[in-house]
């Protein structure tokens, strides 16, 4: 049996730290705008910009475009609060 390297569980540890991170984050790089997401009140800079992950209507998390006023959202969402914090989003009336 070949012993295993410093290098080697180095990049494993790396490569498990990563995953972790992306897991972690609300909405991530591969989330945009109405698509699932994680951690709800979540917000991530390697992600979509201005996004938050808080549930829709029918509970599941989803990632919601960021507001501070009504005149941020379209005419059928309501800027209101997310969990677990003081941002809002464009909510679904």
């Amino acid at each position: 049996m070949r012993g295993v390297s410093l290098k080697n569980l180095g990049a494993v540890f790396l490569f498990g730290s990563f995953s972790l991170l992306v897991a972690a984050s609300g909405c991530s790089s591969q989330a945009g705008i109405g698509e699932s997401c994680e951690t709800k009140g979540a917000t991530t800079t390697e992600g979509v910009d201005g996004a938050v992950c808080e549930s829709d209507a029918a509970g599941k998390p989803v990632c919601l475009k960021l507001c501070a006023v009504q005149t941020d959202c379209a005419s059928n969402e309501a800027c209101n609060g997310v969990s677990g914090g003081s941002l809002h989003a464009c909510q679904p009336k």
